[in-house]
């Protein structure tokens, strides 16, 4: 393992040392291409699937599923138990969660499952700590809600995603507008719909040629860099919308509050305290796209107790009939 790291780190050097214009872009491509690989190589180690991490699989249940990330002691476990329900063992030490702890709420007629995650400290996603199987279950939710201490430094945020983004997480991201297609023969094709500030003919073989690709068909259909690129061939990327929560905001004052919530993605709370809750509840309901579909029984009136619960982008009659029952789309005249 130490092996892997070393060299991420040695390839991370030498990017710090080469400058960064038109003539080194190609090699600059060539060393981010060689880091994602080794990454995959530290997410999923070689010789079959990775041991499932003790008491962190739990059972998808519900419409959607959020996982609580942060630091150790910044009130992922307060603010479940006061949102859910579920009691998680509070206490004023660090890693006082150590397994996933789930709780669900229901909202606006959705069930939702909330994960509690143990604390991640820097460096998890190397594997330092738990870090491996906390990020790999965030991969599986559909939102994530970065819990911050609003006390501690921003820097605390930058360092969540910087590790969230090394397992191949994107927040509040949507997928590159790239087309990539690979083929039999006839070498690398490259079309770009719009002026390319960063990525030419030459840097897109070099990194395509770190993976082994000659033969290819790309088009870019916006300003795209060599990460973009990478993201799209590794193929292995979750694009997840992200909630930075603010807590203990019992301890700021207003004119800090005030300036806290120009940031973008973010609510303000106090888990402890119980306050804002409503906010983020609805800012929770718009991040995860739900769609209420209530059905109406022959001859009755609608059941507005119960809705079925789709995702903004998956509502086909397909979709719904596959979430009442299986067999209900084969029967579907």
């Amino acid at each position: 393992m130490s092996t892997i790291l070393e060299r991420i780190s040695a390839i991370e050097a030498e990017m710090a040392r080469t400058q960064k214009n038109k003539a080194t872009a190609g090699h600059l491509g060539l060393l981010k291409a060689r880091i994602a690989k080794l990454r995959r190589e530290l997410i999923t180690p070689k010789g079959g699937g990775g041991g499932t991490g003790e008491g962190f699989d739990v059972a998808k249940t519900g419409d959607a599923r959020i996982g609580f990330v942060g630091f150790p002691s910044v009130g992922k476990s307060t603010l479940l138990s006061n949102l859910a329900g579920v009691y998680s063992e509070v206490a004023a030490y660090e890693f006082t969660t150590l397994t996933t702890v789930p709780g669900c709420i229901k909202y606006k007629g959705a069930k939702i499952q909330l994960l509690d995650l143990p604390g991640i400290i820097e460096g998890a996603k190397d594997g330092k700590g738990r870090g491996r199987q906390v990020i790999a279950v965030a991969r599986t939710c559909s939102l994530i809600f970065i819990v911050l201490d609003v006390l501690k430094p921003l820097k605390h945020k930058k360092l969540i995603e910087h590790e969230l983004e090394g397992f191949g997480l994107r927040l509040n991201k949507s997928p590159p507008n790239i087309v990539y297609r690979r083929k039999d023969k006839g070498g690398i094709n490259l079309q770009t719909m719009v002026p390319q500030s960063e990525l030419d003919l030459d840097t897109v073989r070099t990194i395509l040629s770190e993976y082994r690709i000659h033969n290819a068909d790309i088009t870019l259909r916006y300003d795209a860099t060599s990460d973009d690129l990478i993201d799209v061939v590794e193929g292995n990327r979750i694009y997840l919308p992200c909630i930075y929560i603010l807590n203990k905001i019992d301890q700021i004052s207003i004119e800090e509050l005030d300036i806290i919530y120009k940031i973008p993605h973010t609510v303000p709370i106090s888990a402890h305290h119980k306050w804002n809750f409503d906010d983020l509840l609805e800012k929770m309901w718009e991040y995860l796209k739900l769609v209420r579909i209530y059905t109406k029984p022959k001859g009755q009136l609608p059941d507005y107790g119960s809705p079925i619960v789709l995702h903004n982008e998956r509502k086909s009659i397909e979709d719904f009939c596959n979430k009442l029952h299986r067999t209900i789309a084969k029967e579907f005249k």
